[in-house]
């Protein structure tokens, strides 16, 4: 049993490479996972974790590596399994930006997704476009509505509550547009990999 609930990049490169039937299981939405990813990972989005909790928990087998943009994703995955029965689950210190900076190998989709080019914005980048374009749109029309600061300031206290609860309601509702999501997203091909009912790619 795994009593960690976290690791560093070398430590991660050291269990995938020690061990083959450790899942790299990462939470991003598609069109990120699209973008770049660990050779060998899943991609089982944050809400569909959430959506699929039970079945996910029954059939998992083995070390299960959860992998997000910066940690705070996955973070929220790993709580969800470990409450529902499951031990052997570690998070990547730092996700997928931890990662890269460390020069570690990616991969990505052997094929865009369909009517889209492969490479998107992460979704804290989206996070960050959204909200500083509400302030900025906020604060110039304040010139000719003064109440309109007020939404730059509700923007702002729902930043600061994401930091100090690791949690971005913004961020989820984003993962939830079609720019972040595909039509083909398989549940049950991507549960059978889980349980090692596919050979991971």
């Amino acid at each position: 049993m795994n009593m960690k609930t976290s690791v560093d990049v070398p430590a991660a490169r050291a269990l995938i490479a020690a061990d083959p039937d450790v899942l790299v299981v990462d939470v991003r939405t598609p069109g990120e996972f699209a973008s770049a990813h660990i050779s060998g990972a899943v991609n089982l989005p944050l809400d569909q974790v959430d959506a699929h909790l039970r079945r996910i928990v029954a059939d998992a087998g083995g070390t299960m590596l959860l992998i997000c943009q910066s940690g705070g994703r996955a973070t929220q995955a790993h709580t969800a399994l470990t409450r529902a029965g499951l031990t052997d689950v570690v998070v990547l210190e730092g996700g997928m930006n931890a990662w890269t900076g460390a020069g570690a190998p990616t991969t990505s989709a052997s094929c865009p997704i369909p009517g889209t080019r492969a490479q998107r914005w992460g979704l804290e980048r989206q996070v960050r476009l959204v909200a500083g374009g509400i302030v900025a749109a906020s604060v110039l029309a304040s010139i000719w509505w003064p109440p309109a600061r007020f939404i730059a300031g509700f923007v702002g206290a729902g930043l600061t509550f994401a930091a100090v609860t690791d949690t971005c309601a913004m961020g989820m509702a984003l993962a939830k547009l079609p720019y972040n999501r595909t039509r083909d997203l398989d549940i049950d091909a991507v549960i059978a990999r889980l349980r090692g009912g596919e050979a991971r790619a």
